[in-house]
């Protein structure tokens, strides 16, 4: 599907049999989650831009950095579903104790002012890494069952 670069937020998608996968980058943990959740809002929207005209708030909790972002996707695609949220932009705090925590706030809109919007069943661990490359160069995959 190609190479996404908005103004630094940066993923892009990879080939994958069945299901879709995507590759982030960020300069840091924080950055990572929201250019993930971007790719998110990329595949449920097809592209098209999304409003930000409401909010969400969560948090989302794992013990490490996989399961933090498999919880984090799986709460976004869960707004989607069962809250009709589309999201288009997030906002990600780090929280770093006995396990990490992630605060969110999702900014998006309703789906029903969109059409043709693409549903995802679910992230999966298949393939997922999330890890630190350098100092300032964070990098994420993920696959997700659609």
């Amino acid at each position: 599907m190609g190479k996404i670069n908005m103004k630094q937020k940066t993923f892009e998608f990879l080939e994958h049999t069945g299901d879709v996968k995507f590759k982030a980058n960020g300069e840091n943990a924080e950055d990572l989650f929201n250019h993930c959740a971007l790719a998110l809002s990329h595949l449920f929207s097809r592209g098209k831009k999304i409003a930000q005209s409401a909010r969400q708030e969560f948090s989302v909790s794992g013990e490490d950095y996989e399961a933090l972002l498999y919880n984090f996707l799986d709460e976004l695609i869960y707004l989607f579903d069962a809250k009709q949220f589309v999201v288009s932009k997030t906002e990600v705090t780090l929280e770093k104790g006995e396990e990490y925590t992630l605060n969110v706030v999702a900014y998006g809109d309703n789906t029903k002012k969109y059409k043709d919007l693409d549903a995802v069943k679910a992230p999966t661990y298949a393939e997922m890494y999330f890890k630190q490359l350098s100092e300032n160069e964070w990098e994420a995959q993920v696959v997700v069952d659609v």
